[in-house]
């Protein structure tokens, strides 16, 4: 199937509806990734087919639960689930987090290079970010486990923050492991078109 195809109707089988700008702007997001990779090594997939499916379809599926006006993306790697979802929502502010410089530069390049005015990218850990208030939405894909991701990302969460963390497979253990003060609001697998593997999403409120 033609690339611009299977993303296309990808984004409609997830419930977007993408003017054809974002579409544009998601493929020269491929495009840099794949150009980039080359080079640097900044994701394990390597081919095109791949980096559709397991990147950007994978990070929209979140697209329904990102909730406000200000979201962090923490252990970001080269920019997902941050920079698909601040290509197809632009009214948001999205800060993204990572601690690998050479990845925080391409997330730099790439919100530079799409005219992407709402993407910050920050190079630190996100125990040690200093926000200067909570954020609406944390986002965590593949980054700890779920005790380990609410740990670090305390500092930056306020009473009403919704933490969405994306896995594999639904990490039962993980979710009975919680620390006091916070309950899983909701686990439901994710359905990513294309892909096979199992795809789970745990959202994470405070008490």
């Amino acid at each position: 199937m033609d690339e611009r195809v299977q993303l296309v109707e990808g984004v409609k089988t997830l419930g977007l509806g993408l003017e054809p700008a974002a579409v544009d702007r998601l493929f020269r997001l491929l495009d840099e990734l794949s150009r980039w990779n080359e080079a640097y090594n900044l994701t394990a997939i390597v081919d095109r087919p791949g980096m559709l499916t397991h990147h950007l379809l994978d990070s929209l599926a979140i697209h329904a639960d990102v909730q406000g006006e200000r979201v962090a993306d923490v252990g970001t790697g080269a920019g997902f689930p941050g920079l698909p979802l601040a290509i197809v929502a632009p009214d948001r502010q999205y800060t993204l987090i990572d601690s690998n410089n050479k990845k925080v530069r391409f997330v730099a390049h790439v919100a530079r290079v799409l005219g992407l005015t709402n993407v910050s990218a920050v190079h630190s850990r996100v125990e040690n970010l200093d926000a200067c208030e909570p954020f609406d939405t944390v986002m965590a894909r593949a980054f700890a486990s779920l005790p380990d991701i609410v740990a670090r990302v305390s500092p930056i969460c306020g009473p009403a923050t919704r933490v969405l963390a994306m896995k594999g497979r639904m990490p039962d253990d993980e979710m009975a492991a919680l620390p006091a003060g916070w309950r899983i609001a909701e686990a439901r697998p994710l359905a990513v078109p294309g892909l096979a593997e199992a795809r789970s999403l745990i959202v994470i409120e405070r008490v």
